[in-house]
């Protein structure tokens, strides 16, 4: 999975930074529209289209048939059971294709997520005494071994303001920290011999493409943050704290959930309007 999201990543990196150049909103919005004709496409090679034109054209005949008969109970009934029977089989031949769709529709949004989703931490006043919760807490979840013996060294510009809290009963650590300067930096996390880092980006002055408040272990959750490789093998099952949500200007929404309607929103709309260009059955 590793080497597939590196793939992703580099081709989005090539295909967004001229549009970027117009506008973070503008870049969502057209590589969402691209997605939604070139998903239909898909789906009209991968979709049974005369079956689901052949399923359409019988709900309106029996629609019809209900309208024509409507005195007639035992007609009607008999048509009633015939359109939900044709609507299961609708169902049926429509969202079967969009499960292979799935895949590329996840990459795709996870890409989106992590690139305008969220904003650099901000940089705190140095030599200002604070209050716990002041700071951005890092969790740690893991193998009850590898939270044991686990160390975190934060690099010069983050600052720990509270002890690491190692709870290995419950194969979790806590520690909180904030940031004295702009950039991007990398936590280390020792555990078994084993060093791992968690990129953290602070200060909004630091152009970064990809934001990504956790870091992850399997192969599934993977494809929902793909900036940094997985956990596999460490003993660790996530590293995470909390990223602000990104401002989407113009856009109505905001943060992970605004990037994900909008995605999904623009999608939609471009590809119903080339649904009669490409003659695409739905």
């Amino acid at each position: 999975m590793n080497a597939i999201n590196r793939a992703v990543t580099s081709f989005f990196d090539l295909i967004l930074t001229p549009l970027e150049a117009v506008s973070d909103e503008f870049a969502l919005l057209f590589v969402s529209g691209i997605f939604g004709v070139l998903a239909l496409w898909i789906f009209k090679h991968i979709s049974w289209q005369k079956g689901i034109k052949a399923t359409k054209d019988k709900i309106k005949g029996h629609l019809i048939e209900i309208r024509l008969y409507q005195d007639d109970l035992v007609t009607v009934g008999k048509a009633i059971g015939k359109v939900l029977f044709r609507n299961v089989q609708y169902l049926v031949l429509n969202f079967g294709p969009f499960v292979p769709l799935a895949i590329p529709f996840a990459l795709v949004a996870a890409q989106m997520v992590v690139r305008y989703g969220f904003e650099p931490v901000p940089v705190q006043q140095v030599g200002v005494e604070r209050l716990a919760g002041d700071g951005l807490t890092l969790e740690v979840k893991g193998e009850r071994g590898a939270i044991d013996g686990l160390e975190i060294t934060f690099p010069e510009g983050l600052k720990a303001v509270s002890p690491v809290a190692l709870i290995p009963r419950q194969g979790r650590a806590f520690v909180e920290f904030i940031a004295e300067q702009p950039g991007e930096y990398s936590i280390v996390l020792t555990t078994g011999g084993k060093s791992i880092e968690k990129v953290v980006v602070a200060g909004n002055e630091v152009s970064v493409r990809s934001l990504q408040p956790e870091r992850v272990s399997s192969a599934l959750e993977a494809i929902l943050w793909p900036a940094e490789d997985t956990l596999e093998g460490t003993g660790l099952e996530k590293i995470s704290f909390v990223y602000p949500e990104s401002d989407l200007g113009w856009l109505p929404l905001s943060g992970p959930l605004g990037v994900l309607a909008a995605f999904v929103l623009a999608s939609m709309v471009v590809g119903f309007i080339f649904l009669k260009p490409l003659g695409v059955q739905i």
